[in-house]
């Protein structure tokens, strides 16, 4: 049975999307067999990946209206071990498509049903909202982690998040929990940082992760170039915090990494 995680923060520009191609490429380099859902309309783990979203003829929106099994959506990678399931544009016209349908804060679960025992991991991008495609990953999911970026008002909508995590979990999803908090953006430069770890830290307690990832140009740079961190410079800062993060990731689902 694989580990659902949905990456989840309201607010945009968090490191969201860079941590959901790092965790996922991590863990496949681990040799762990993951699949990664991008169910942001932007699509942009799609195309920190190297695919061409413009040219993807099946994706997530495919999926969800009925169109497609999820196994026929899924494709490879250029990294070992990933699968990606993609996004493009189509997938903002998902949540007025499936309004009126039965059963439509169910429509992701009943897809990962089909690939459950395929992978180890499934790793969901959310889109930076609280829309029914959200509420789709925060319900067939096992956690959510929550990526903060070590900025002014990081805790700006967190109190949100947080009722609406409550919310599926008494109406949709039982089993849901806090996977963790993964600190971003940090500048240990500036005081700033440090009390933004301190604060959320009084919120999560052992939740937050040791790990903190920093902010590094080579991180904002590999999206551009299709590559996860790893494969675009390996020994830079923030490739060798995301496999930091990997480790301790798996550390603490209790999962033998190698050295």
């Amino acid at each position: 049975m694989a580990k659902i995680v949905a990456i989840c923060n309201q607010k945009g520009g968090v490191g969201k999307t860079s941590t959901a191609v790092s965790l996922s490429s991590g863990l496949a380099l681990e040799g762990k067999k993951c699949l990664l859902i991008d169910l942001d309309p932007q699509g942009n783990a799609t195309s920190g990946l190297g695919i061409d979203k413009h040219k993807v003829e099946k994706s997530i929106y495919h999926a969800l209206l009925g169109d497609s099994p999820i196994q026929e959506v899924a494709q490879e990678t250029f990294v070992p071990n990933l699968f990606i399931v993609p996004a493009n544009q189509d997938l903002s016209g998902t949540e007025i498509e499936l309004v009126s349908e039965m059963g439509r804060e169910g429509k992701l679960r009943k897809l990962l049903l089909q690939v459950n025992d395929t992978y180890d991991f499934i790793i969901i991008d959310c889109p930076p909202s609280f829309g029914l495609l959200t509420v789709n990953a925060l319900t067939g999911s096992n956690s959510v982690l929550i990526p903060i970026q070590c900025e002014y008002y990081a805790l700006e909508g967190l109190g949100q998040l947080m009722k609406t995590i409550n919310l599926v979990r008494d109406n949709l999803n039982t089993s849901l929990e806090i996977e963790g908090v993964l600190m971003t953006m940090a500048d240990f430069r500036t005081n700033l940082t440090q009390e933004v770890i301190n604060e959320v830290k009084k919120h999560f307690g052992d939740k937050v992760y040791k790990t903190v990832i920093p902010r590094n140009i080579r991180l904002s740079e590999a999206p551009g170039f299709g590559k996860p961190i790893y494969f675009y410079d390996k020994d830079s800062e923030g490739a060798k915090k995301y496999k930091e993060f990997t480790k301790e990731f798996l550390l603490f689902n209790n999962v033998t990494i190698s050295n």
